[in-house]
């Protein structure tokens, strides 16, 4: 008969490394869900210095109209909706457009019906009616003259972005507190500043087909 061999206690230093290690995957379970950048990029058209040829002279156009630089303009776009190619345009939360205002930002906060989110329910004639934008202090902007402000257009959009931008101190040395203004999430206002550094120490225009 084999002779029974006595279990060997487990070292300290050896448990305390799998208390850490459970204590550190309770804590991570535990957190809010953090965006996945690496998901977002794997599933992306662009890589991270890449910006579609066709929208930079927009982004330079609003930038000389507002002050705001194109960089950041083009970093709003490409995380707002990675550069339109996000389908409809349109977020669960209720956000709009190439760079996902939310209506009663886009009207003005004034109009009848805003408040909270600002995801309120507004016609399309109101939405995009520049007297009704001007009457209630919106952000939208008719940047290609066509007579009406439509956060659809891309025009119109990054112009607005770049209006809203400016007004909130975008221009004026304050752009970490407009975009926090913009989207309320420091992971947001982080991501945008990270694309925008990338984009003015390098980047790569690229053909695309997106309008």
């Amino acid at each position: 008969m084999a002779k029974k061999q006595e279990k060997k206690p487990i070292p300290s230093a050896v448990v305390m490394v799998i208390i850490s290690a459970v204590a550190a995957a309770l804590l991570w379970k535990g957190l809010p869900d953090q965006p996945d950048s690496s998901q977002e990029q794997s599933s992306s058209p662009f890589d991270d210095k890449e910006i579609p040829e066709n929208y930079i002279p927009i982004y330079k156009e609003a930038e000389q109209a507002y002050g705001v630089s194109w960089e950041v303009l083009a970093a709003v776009h490409r995380v707002e909706t990675i550069f339109s190619t996000m389908d409809e345009l349109e977020s669960p939360a209720g956000a709009i457009g190439h760079t996902q205002f939310m209506p009663c930002s886009f009207v003005g906060w004034s109009y009848d019906g805003c408040g909270g989110k600002g995801d309120a329910n507004i016609s399309e004639e109101d939405l995009t009616d520049t007297d009704v934008i001007e009457a209630n202090g919106g952000y939208g902007v008719d940047a290609d003259g066509s007579g009406e402000a439509d956060p659809y257009n891309i025009e119109d959009a990054v112009f607005s972005t770049a209006n809203y931008l400016a007004a909130n101190g975008g221009a004026d040395g304050e752009l970490r507190k407009a975009l926090h203004q913009y989207n309320q999430a420091d992971w947001y206002v982080e991501e945008v500043l990270s694309y925008a550094e990338k984009y003015e120490k390098h980047h790569n225009a690229v053909k695309t087909t997106a309008e």
